[in-house]
């Protein structure tokens, strides 16, 4: 039916236009054309793209769907190549995605044109998806489109719709593929930019709109995860941040760096310079064929003056044109000594290193009524300044020059750019245009060769713009990280370690965030605005950023710790249900994609947040406030902070790194939970807490996955600290439960055994957020045998709020860790003697009073 509505409307079209023109014969000979193309025998598909690129009129590569980013990389293969990898009709890359992802039923249409005017390929699409746990197998329909397509550059738009699932006839969802040609490859080979984006359409208004967005989201991520496993396997990926790749556009952009020469003989190879050098010419040549000139009028010996008005208007145009060029010649004198020493100049001393390539600027802006400027670009950085050169008279400037700035301690948030017009070294510069760069706001590659659109009523006029590559670099790798964070504990009061890799990853997943970012710290808290919504807040080097998840609808938004203005300490309140809470204030104009989370904004502008119901808000906000001075206050005052806190405490404490609980030991009623003696030395059992190969393989047979721990670390006399990350398998915790534990050891008082207390938190179960862990093993010499030890475990809980659970919990996890000390100390038991059965000699009758 479609089919036949299109050739009807076609066909009265035809005639419509007929009526109007006379030239009949051409609009037909069109339209005729226009019906063949419809058949793939006629017109294939690459036909189409020959003919779309033919007639391509310079259109732009279409904005980013608001959805956001689904996919983004750079594949080792021409464009066009990847094009009709990906949508070349029975293209076996998409027979394998329907295998992989269970897909049935597909039918795929065949490449036809969308308009009579042949500028739009399109095609029809369907299929049965898979069923997942929600929804059953149902019918998906895509109509894609070619939006552009110029044999570089292509674009397609697809419109998916799924009228079968929930609330399906209430919107659709749009997927945009754009594929552009990469940067160059130091072997020579192609490359291509790949960038899926998404957005949702909803085209009846519906109270699930929430619900839509997010349950769509995760479908798409999840099925874009797959399309981007089979796609790497078909083709290589390329890292932008590759060292030979960065060397070599470094190295491309100082070869096509311009000398002094050129540069000179481009700013003085114009009508100025050349006339006034042939009238020079002309006039000496002149006086070399005249004879000396009779003294007249009022001339006397030494004193010609013009004899008449044509030789004084010559004399003027002479005078006026020499000095016109002496003031080109000491304008460009001064901007070559304006340049300064930045360009080229290697960074100095280890850590973060931020490179930035100064290729090119497009239509600069000028106050001058020659409509060229004397543009030079200023960078800042962390409060450091690079200055590029000084370009003149152009509106297009070519730089290719490489700025490096020197190495930070903690990785650079924000980059400033400025474009001035150079008038002198003495003149206040006139700007040309500004733009902020946000690095947490770009990814590598976007980052290794970006065109940023500068600000400002001149620039904006102009549309103007630069060209630059950046790149970012740890030349000290983990070691600055733990310099930072030791840095840090001084400002903070409080030890502080460093993150798995696991749970950086996730941090960094979570907001989309570069690989440099590495996580500090995060606080369970209630963001605060009509209603208290509860999440957790995460501290790093560069941001503050708060996640929550509330039946599915996610609340994410971060930002500078550079955007934050102020941050207020309030006392408790009523409001705030008897808790202190943090108000933080943004500077003007910083914050607005998280603007909906605000309590409230002010009359300047600011926006305002504020948290509160921290689990422990001194941590919290000592915390907060360091890494916030940290990164604004001068380095004068930095150490300030450290020197308000107190360094001793007054008794010993376990500090829980990874959710900022401080809790007493002495508070915590721990009933013993199981009691052994082994037939081993108190020195053989506390192996078992070296981190050694013994202690992890009794942890991984006992159930306890992904064992990890740090080495002991002094922190008073005779106390020592370590952290331990680790997860229980299925058959302990269904749910399986993520642990992170601070333990503390210290020798008894008659030096013949120890103590060990373990602060433990479970995370991904069922009120987690409500209680704490808390094991203590008591090890000392046996009084029953000769060689042997004596261990009591006791466990008890650390509630941190109340629910009518508490008995529930405290009996089901008493139960649990009592079956499990029994597996450890078992395993244990079976290693030590079975590795070394004659290392640990027992005697008859110790034998027999331990049976």
């Amino acid at each position: 039916m479609k089919t036949i509505v299109s050739r009807l409307e076609r066909v009265f079209n035809k005639h419509e236009e007929n009526s109007r023109t006379d030239d009949s014969s051409e609009l037909t000979s069109a339209s005729s054309d226009c019906e063949d193309c419809e058949h793939p025998s006629s017109c294939s598909f690459i036909e189409g793209l020959e003919i779309m690129s033919s007639r391509e009129n310079e259109q732009e590569m279409p904005e980013n769907l608001q959805g956001g980013i689904l996919l983004d990389k750079v594949y080792i293969v021409p464009s066009w190549d990847l094009n009709m990898f990906l949508f070349a009709p029975n293209s076996q890359f998409k027979k394998d995605l329907e295998d992989m992802q269970g897909t049935t039923d597909a039918e795929e249409g065949p490449w036809t044109w969308k308009s009579a005017n042949m500028s739009h390929l399109s095609r029809t699409v369907s299929c049965t998806k898979a069923a997942t746990k929600l929804v059953k197998a149902v019918k998906a329909t895509e109509e894609q489109t070619y939006i552009k397509a110029d044999g570089k550059e292509f674009a397609v738009l697809t419109n998916v719709s799924t009228p079968e699932v929930p609330y399906g006839n209430a919107f659709n969802i749009e997927l945009l593929y754009k594929i552009m040609p990469g940067s160059e490859i130091s072997s020579g080979e192609a490359s291509s930019h790949l960038l899926i984006s998404w957005g949702i359409n909803f085209c009846k208004s519906t109270m699930m709109k929430c619900m839509i967005e997010g349950g769509a989201r995760q479908g798409l991520k999840e099925c874009f995860d797959q399309f981007a496993d089979l796609l790497a396997q078909n083709f290589k990926m390329m890292d932008y941040m590759d060292s030979s790749n960065k060397d070599h556009m470094l190295a491309t952009l100082e070869a096509a760096h311009q000398s002094e020469w050129q540069l000179a003989s481009d700013y003085f190879w114009n009508f100025t310079v050349v006339s006034t050098i042939f009238m020079i010419l002309y006039v000496v040549v002149h006086i070399l064929f005249c004879e000396p000139s009779i003294v007249q009028g009022l001339e006397f010996n030494g004193l010609d003056l013009p004899d008449s008005f044509g030789q004084l208007i010559t004399c003027a145009i002479l005078v006026i044109q020499l000095e016109r060029v002496c003031n080109m010649m000491k304008h460009f004198i001064q901007a070559r000594l304006q340049r300064g020493s930045d360009h080229g100049v290697r960074a100095q001393g280890e850590g973060w290193v931020l490179t930035v390539a100064l290729i090119e600027g497009t239509n600069l802006s000028s106050m001058d009524s020659t409509g060229l400027s004397d543009p030079f670009v200023v960078l800042a950085c962390n409060g450091k300044t690079r200055t590029s050169s000084v370009q003149l008279q152009t509106s297009d400037p070519q730089w290719n020059e490489i700025l490096e700035f020197d190495a930070m301690d903690e990785p650079p948030s924000v980059l400033d750019v400025e474009v001035f017009d150079f008038d002198g070294p003495f003149d206040q510069a006139t700007s040309l245009g500004h733009a902020e760069i946000v690095f947490l706001k770009h990814t590598s590659l976007e980052l290794a060769d970006m065109w940023i659109p500068l600000e400002g009523k001149l620039a904006q006029s102009s549309q103007s713009k630069l060209h630059l590559r950046i790149f970012i670099d740890n030349d000290k790798g983990v070691e600055t990280v733990k310099e930072y964070l030791t840095k840090m504990e001084k400002e903070v009061g409080r030890k502080m370690s460093l993150r798995s890799p696991h749970r950086n990853s996730t941090f960094q997943n979570l907001f989309g965030l570069p690989p440099e970012e590495f996580l500090i710290n995060d606080f369970t808290c209630h963001l605060k605005r009509k209603m208290p919504l509860q999440g957790r807040i995460f501290l790093s080097a560069r941001i503050l950023g708060f996640y929550a998840n509330l039946f599915g609808h996610k609340t994410k938004f971060f930002f500078l710790w550079e955007d934050i203005e102020e941050i207020q300490v309030h006392p408790p309140s009523l409001s705030s249900v008897g808790s202190p809470f943090l108000v933080i204030t943004l500077r003007k104009g910083r914050g607005l994609d998280a603007r909906c989370w605000a309590k409230s904004q002010d009359e300047e502008g600011r926006l305002r947040y504020n948290f509160q119901s921290f689990i422990s808000f001194s941590i919290a906000s000592r915390t907060i406030m360091a890494l916030w001075k940290t990164k604004t206050m001068i380095p004068e005052h930095k150490s300030q902070l450290a020197e308000e806190q107190p360094q001793d405490e007054e008794k010993w404490s376990i500090m829980l790194e990874d959710h900022g609980c401080f809790v007493s030991a002495e508070e915590v009623k721990m009933p013993k939970i199981f009691s052994t003696e082994l037939p081993i030395s108190v020195e053989s059992l506390m192996e078992m807490f070296d981190g050694g190969k013994m202690e992890h393989e009794i942890m991984e047979k006992s159930g306890r996955l992904s064992y990890a721990t740090t080495a002991w670390e002094s922190v008073k006399l005779g106390v020592f600290e370590r952290h331990i990350t680790y997860r229980f398998k299925y058959h302990i915790s269904i749910f399986g439960g993520e642990v992170t534990c601070t333990q503390h050891k210290s020798p008894l008082g008659n030096d013949e055994g120890w103590i060990v207390n373990e602060l433990m938190a479970i995370q991904d179960v069922p009120f987690a957020d409500h209680f704490h862990g808390n094991l203590r093993y008591q090890i000392e010499k046996s009084s029953l045998a000769y060689c042997s030890c004596k261990c009591d475990v006791y466990f008890g809980i650390t509630w941190l709020k109340s629910t009518k659970f508490q008995q529930r919990i405290t009996r089901n996890m008493s139960d649990k860790f009592t079956q499990i000390m029994k597996e450890v100390f078992e395993l244990i038991k079976r290693e030590k003697l079975l590795a070394n059965p004659d290392q640990h000699p027992i005697r008859h009758e110790d034998a027999t009073m331990l049976v």
